[in-house]
This record gives structure tokens, C-alpha cells and sequence, in this order.
């Protein structure tokens, strides 16, 4: 199972005070979007997105499609056969994707500690 680019989704009171000091950590800006509240920041292989807003929890991040750099995959699993596999395993999903679509779609489930993980594939 390809679970594509991995990524943590900070939850962060202030988005410019975030973005300072990852920038201070040896960040740099991968994509996102400062006035919606987003960003995204790459330091060599370790991707983060500030997300000031948006979730209660910091959220784990897989993106099936994409590689470390936000660049579409030639050849990924597709979310839904990934949701699948994980259901067959007796996996319990919070929110699911429609297994009767294609393209962009999410689904989540949480860890036996309560930690949210999100399969995010934007294509």
C-alpha cells in the first residue's frame, strides 16, 4: 500500500509567529496560502503545514499521488482501494471517502491514542 507524501498538520494559534520560527528551524515555503490561514514548509525530506484555524489537533498527513515535494506521482494507490484495505482489515474509519468516485478525496481514522490521521489525495 502506497500511502504517498507524509506530512504533520500543525494546529498553530498564530500563523506568522509559526511560520517564523520553522523559517528559524531552516524551513522554507513549499505552498499554501498565508491569508487563507495555511502554509506549507519543507526543511530537506520534513514537510509541515501550519494551519491556524482549521482543527482542534495536530493531524498526521498522507497525500496518495504526491511525493515529498507536492509533485504528482506517475503511480500511487488510489485513496479508495486504500480505504478499502484498511475497512477489510477491520480498521474503523472517523469520516470516509465515496468509494464510487475518482479524483480529489479524504477520509480519516485515529490511532489507539487518539492521534487524527488524514489520507488527503488532491487528484
Amino acid at each position: 500500500m502506497k500511502l504517498g507524501a507524509f506530512s504533520v498538520s500543525l494546529n498553530v494559534k498564530d500563523i506568522k509567529a509559526s511560520k517564523a520560527f520553522y523559517e528559524n528551524l531552516g524551513f522554507q515555503m513549499l505552498g499554501g496560502d498565508l491569508s487563507q490561514n495555511w502554509l506549507i514548509l519543507k526543511n530537506e525530506s520534513c514537510v509541515i503545514g501550519l494551519f491556524q484555524g482549521m482543527f482542534d489537533k495536530n493531524i498526521l498527513t498522507f497525500n496518495p499521488g504526491w511525493n515529498g515535494n507536492g509533485e504528482n506521482l506517475e503511480s500511487f494507490t488510489d485513496i479508495r482501494d486504500i480505504q478499502k484495505q484498511l475497512k477489510a482489515s477491520g480498521m474503523k474509519l472517523l469520516t470516509e471517502a465515496d468509494e464510487s468516485g475518482e479524483g480529489p478525496a479524504h477520509f480519516t481514522i485515529e490511532d489507539p491514542d487518539g492521534n487524527q490521521i488524514l489520507f488527503d489525495q488532491h487528484r
